[in-house]
């Protein structure tokens, strides 16, 4: 036997053998098919596979090699719905019909075959449809037209939900597809024999539209599925494609693939670490706001290490390549980002796990209906026995219930945006109004995210514009990051600058130069000799005399106290995982009055304290905005992204907040609150039409009222579940938030 949560590719027992087509599991004595070829047995899941393997059985023993990002994930694809299902190269779950993706996205974008294969199956059904929606209005178009215009539609169009219906009853795994299968099926099959049975009614127009509907869906899907992808490229992205080399007294560059631990690398002005490493010549400061996420550059000298897809500042140093390809911080940020989305457990499956019911009774239903009015019914037997037995798998088709939760996301959605929202996926809004802890990141979520010159402290006397006049006039020379707040801090004062002479950037300690006269130096400890002035960032010595000091700070949003005091009115607790000092974290979280603080955490740590919160059983809504928050946003329950943050970090999470506004979080639940209960109230009217409907079509009420569901009315109600649903989901647009 297998053992628990192992994929059924890998473990084979003498009676398993390996379907060479979809590589499921498949047990010799309840094998679908058998194929000798080659003096070698094959066994297969499905008469189809089988059928695929004896027309090219080589295609199946020797694929061509595949593409580089089947390469870059070895080949492994999975489901992101069922993570236990593992095989080699692309495929369609054999569990709920999705498509598989690989373990791990390459740099590269790759063409999506199937996005490309629905697109064009859903535009040339579409133009199809569109006429025998006119018919259904109008009337007019003869049954032999209707038959031309619905049966690509049906055959072609859907065949890819026929494969999939037939293979989950293959693999006993019935789903949604099962469902369509068999409506649309029921109903083509049955207006193909109305044709040439005058005096029966044709159902084309349903089974159509259906088969259009259900393809819309697919390109949607797979559209947002594929944005997924891009967010782990973006990620990939930041490496350089190169690095250079040092051999001996020759540098060169080499590609980043070819790069091996222990290689000396010289990184230039401006350019970004290839790999993971430590500094062994030179200094420099680095922006490390893609792991950190604090915006202030780290000064790096000799010893200290240095993260590959940070950026190099204005300085030139040589480290020492330790950590490469797979093993490297950013690459690890990849997986933790990837493996977290795969973890969820989409709202779709609620639908998969109803269908596992739902299917066989109706199926079970029809068949009794046939058996009891082909044996009991009145003349002619066999014709009301065929009519009342589609009329139960018309009116089971499962439209209304397709269409329940995507409606209610899809006008919920676009409320959401109207109020500065933006959602996702269906998942989100089922779980913000459950969410019972929010986590936030400190920078860009609670603070601006950039730096800025909060306070000017002076000695002996002298102005704090004077102070300020100095500084800012030597750091307009300047390339260090924060010589930009400075600037910026000086003319927001309307403090008038000067031009500067002999200036000169001493790595690692300031600046110095000739203002008006005079030698200002603007720097830190190191190169300005000052005490008395408290934590500050910046000193200002004049003619080699400390004057003052400017304190530069990522200040706290005008909105973050009111955003506290929403969420806490909501009863959710709040808590701040920082990559920052702990003093720093600590005196912002008391100030906002935040309910817990962890400080100086890496983005795999931030991760783990949120797997730590969800096993005490919360539900954990995570905000934040930079790349080192993606793992973190990935694995909550709900990711929250400010819109004012990096694509990486909106692109893992499930809800943006546009103008990176926390207060929205506040709006963000009122509207899943909303949504949700618009979902629970279209599942009852798809549910109800069903219930009710069933029996009736199976003809329950002939015996006393002497009444019979005909399809067409089945039909009608069918439509009119959808009709309810489309309109109680279209109430979503006034709601209040």
């Amino acid at each position: 036997m297998q053992n628990p949560g192992t994929s059924p590719f890998q473990i084979l027992t003498e009676e398993q053998h390996r379907d060479p087509v979809c590589g499921m599991t498949v047990t010799k004595s309840k094998a679908a098919g058998r194929v000798e070829y080659e003096g070698k047995d094959y066994y297969f899941c499905a008469t189809s596979c089988a059928a695929k393997f004896k027309a090219d059985p080589e295609k199946y023993l020797n694929p061509k090699p595949m593409k580089a990002a089947a390469r870059a994930s070895g080949g492994k694809y999975t489901c992101p719905m069922h993570p236990e299902i593992v095989q080699d190269g692309p495929g369609s779950c054999p569990k709920c019909g999705m498509a598989l993706e690989p373990v791990e996205v390459s740099e590269q974008e790759e063409p999506n075959p199937e996005l490309a294969d629905m697109q064009r199956r859903f535009w040339v059904s579409a133009a199809l449809t569109a006429p025998l929606l006119v018919q259904m209005v109008v009337g007019g178009i003869a049954t032999w037209v209707e038959l031309l215009l619905a049966t690509p539609v049906v055959l072609w169009g859907g065949w890819p939900f026929f494969q999939r219906g037939w293979a989950s009853v293959a693999s006993r795994n019935l789903n949604m597809f099962t469902l369509i299968a068999l409506g649309t099926g029921a109903s083509y099959l049955f207006s193909v024999i109305a044709v040439f049975r005058p005096g029966l009614p044709v159902y084309f127009e349903p089974a159509a539209v259906i088969t259009t509907l259900v393809l819309l869906g697919q390109v949607l899907e797979l559209r947002a599925r594929s944005r997924t992808s891009g967010a782990l490229r973006s990620l990939l992205g930041l490496r350089p494609k190169t690095a250079r080399v040092i051999e001996g007294a020759h540098e060169h560059d080499l590609p980043l693939e070819e790069i091996e631990a222990g290689n000396l690398l010289r990184v230039r002005p401006g350019e970004k670490m290839p790999v993971d490493g430590v500094v062994v010549e030179g200094t420099s400061s680095v922006d490390e706001s893609m792991i950190t996420g604090e915006p202030m550059p780290v000064e790096k000298a000799v010893g200290d290490r240095v993260t590959g897809g940070t950026v190099n500042g204005a300085g030139s140093f040589v480290m020492r390549a330790e950590r490469v390809g797979r093993d490297t911080v950013l690459s690890q940020i990849v997986r933790l980002v990837s493996e977290a989305q795969r973890t969820r457990a989409p709202i779709q499956r609620l639908a998969d796990v109803v269908a596992s019911y739902f299917v066989p009774a109706v199926v079970v239903t029809a068949m009794v209906t046939f058996a009891v009015w082909a044996i009991w019914g009145p003349e002619p037997r066999m014709t009301h026995a065929f009519v009342n037995a589609v009329a139960v798998l018309i009116i089971a088709c499962p439209c209304a219930l397709g269409l329940a939760t995507p409606m209610s996301v899809m006008v919920g959605t676009g409320r959401g945006a109207t109020a500065g929202v933006l959602i996702r996926n269906a998942e989100a809004l089922e779980l913000l109004e459950k969410m019972s802890v929010l986590v936030v990141d400190k920078t860009g979520t609670l603070t601006e995210g950039k730096p800025k010159l909060v306070s000017v402290a002076t000695v002996d006397g002298i102005s704090d514009n004077e102070v300020l006049r100095l500084a800012a006039s030597l750091e307009q020379s300047s390339e260090h990051p924060l010589a930009g707040a400075i600037v910026a801090g000086a003319k927001e004062r309307g403090v008038r600058l000067e031009k500067t002479s002999e200036f000169r950037s001493i790595t690692g300690k300031g600046i110095t130069g000739t203002v008006g006269g005079q030698a200002v130096a603007v720097g830190n400890r190191q190169l300005v000799a000052a005490d008395g002035l408290g934590h500050v960032s910046v000193y200002v010595a004049v003619d080699g005399r400390t004057v003052g000091a400017l304190e530069i700070a990522d200040p706290i949003k005008s909105s973050a106290a009111e955003a506290v005091r929403l969420l806490h009115g909501e009863h959710v607790r709040i808590v701040m995982l920082s990559g920052d000092q702990r003093s720093t974290a600590e005196a912002v979280a008391k100030k906002l009055g935040i309910d817990e603080v962890q400080a100086e955490m890496l983005p795999e740590q931030k991760l783990e304290a949120i797997q730590k919160l969800q096993q005490t059983g919360a539900v954990v809504g995570m905000a934040g905005d930079g790349i080192n928050d993606a793992p973190a946003l990935a694995q909550a329950n709900i990711g929250i992204a400010m819109g004012t943050g990096t694509d990486v970090a909106m692109e893992s999470a499930g809800v943006t907040l546009i103008q990176g506004d926390l207060r929205r979080v506040v709006r963000a639940r009122r509207l899943s609150r909303a949504t949700m209960k618009n979902i629970r109230q279209n599942l009852f009217f798809a549910f109800v039409y069903n219930v009710l409907g069933v029996p009736i079509a199976a003809g329950v009420l002939y015996p006393v009222f002497g009444l019979l569901l005909s399809p067409m009315i089945a039909s009608a109600a069918m439509t009119f579940s959808s009709v309810s649903v489309i309109t109680n989901a279209l109430r979503l647009r006034n709601v209040d938030l």
